[in-house]
């Protein structure tokens, strides 16, 4: 009950922070009340999750929404005997030493990785949020939650702001593509991973989207510092997808010449080039070599669980032909595996549902496909090639369609608005007047 009240007190004085604050004010098509209301969605999905994994998956030392919660105790305990140790810790300074790991590391379960890499563990970053968040939760772990749904819409009002001007009268389907995708919902609003995710890669678009029409201000750059460090140290691969199609994109509103084609080519190229020679700069950063090893420990770990909605890949070496061969079927797996292969279970068929539902989505938008050349080429070709080579990592790597579901949810509210990009409202309205309220407001 403790929680659950002082979870209630904190969510009030977010509403009334949001209400205060004018990035979550004058939204174009959207109205307070209804950022209200999904911030509310948003943490009965994360206590959804929480009651999940505490009534039907009860295995705390498996389940993500509480193994990292778990983990930050001893990490947050430090500052009541080493206050200096929390906070050296907290900020990754002169914390990797073997006292460390005696007095805190060892207490926690996932602070190491059975098969480390030469990337940054990931886990480090959540494990430090709840810490964090500690210091006014009380270790009430339904605070925790709060905060993480109200990051998390945070970064998705970003995604919203960023392209509401490019689809003006299809404001209300741009509301449902961005905050209501069942998936987006369920993922990214626990205190798990995707929540933080959503929030730096949702600053980081609308900070380049103001850039691009506005002129920065004198945070800004300190705040795009901060978001592209804090998706480095999060998910590296999403930073790595949506970097290239954000240079691509401010290159073509900034400059008419070369074409598009071509700043693309050079873009993409320069990356590709870079990206397949990094380890001869950096010994142990062979992009390919990681793939490689990141699906086959996903193989291995997918076999020992025997997990239901596996599919077995063609294991692949750091070899390019290899990988260009198998880049169909990585799309396909990403786009479309847990429709096919989604297993059984209610899980299993709410995916394959949602995958049926945004294939026909898109579908729909490219019945009612507009003039090509009212088509905003710069903004669509920008989004389609990040979704299509986070959606390629995640193929490459991902067997299992449990795991290809959560692990897309950041591409999936890009390729929807890249569908509605393409769609000519008007077409749908002549043919179906009554569907206009539900477009826009």
């Amino acid at each position: 009950m403790t929680g659950f009240l002082l979870a209630l007190g904190y969510t009030a004085l977010l509403l009334y922070f949001m209400r205060r604050m004018r990035f979550f004010n004058a939204v174009p098509g959207l109205s307070f009340r209804w950022l209200s209301g999904i911030f509310l969605l948003k943490i009965a999905a994360g206590t959804a999750l929480w009651a999940i994994y505490t009534y039907v998956y009860p295995d705390r030392l498996t389940a993500d929404v509480f193994k990292y919660f778990d983990d930050s105790a001893p990490m947050f305990n430090a500052l009541y005997t080493e206050p200096a140790d929390y906070f050296r810790m907290v900020f990754g300074i002169g914390n990797d030493t073997e006292a460390f790991w005696w007095k805190y590391y060892k207490e926690m379960n996932n602070w190491e990785r059975a098969f480390e890499s030469n990337l940054y563990n990931d886990s480090h970053t959540i494990i430090r949020f709840n810490a964090v968040v500690r210091l006014f939760s009380f270790g009430e772990f339904h605070v925790h939650t709060v905060v993480a749904a109200f990051l998390a819409l945070t970064g998705l009002l970003g995604i919203y702001r960023a392209f509401v001007t490019s689809l003006v009268g299809l404001e209300r389907v741009l509301m449902a593509v961005v905050f209501l995708l069942p998936s987006v919902l369920f993922w990214a609003s626990g205190v798990i991973k995707e929540s933080l995710l959503f929030f730096g890669m949702g600053l980081l678009v609308y900070q380049v989207s103001y850039f691009l029409v506005v002129r920065w201000r004198w945070w800004d750059p300190f705040l795009l510092l901060f978001t592209v460090a804090m998706l480095f140290f999060l998910k590296f691969y999403v930073l790595l997808s949506l970097t290239p199609a954000l240079i691509l994109l401010a290159w073509a509103r900034r400059a008419d010449r070369p074409a598009l084609w071509l700043k693309a080519l050079l873009v993409y190229g320069f990356f590709i080039l870079v990206g397949l020679n990094l380890q001869r700069v950096f010994p142990g950063w062979d992009i390919l070599g990681i793939l490689t090893m990141k699906q086959r420990d996903f193989v291995g770990l997918a076999v020992l669980m025997d997990s239901g909605s596996f599919v077995m890949p063609t294991l692949l070496l750091p070899d390019v032909w290899l990988f260009a061969s198998q880049a169909p079927y990585a799309l396909y797996i990403a786009l479309a595996g847990p429709l096919v292969h989604g297993g059984g279970g209610a899980l299993g068929l709410i995916a394959g549902a949602e995958n049926a539902g945004f294939l026909l989505f898109l579908f729909g938008c490219f019945m009612f496909r507009g003039p090509w050349r009212k088509l905003d080429h710069a903004l669509f070709f920008s989004m389609l090639f990040y979704v299509l080579l986070l959606a390629l990592i995640i193929g490459y790597t991902t067997p299992v369609m449990g795991a290809v579901v959560r692990y897309r949810t950041p591409l999936l509210p890009f390729l929807m608005i890249a569908g509605l990009l393409i769609l000519d409202k008007d077409r749908i309205v002549n043919k179906w007047p009554w569907i206009r309220p539900l477009l826009s407001t």
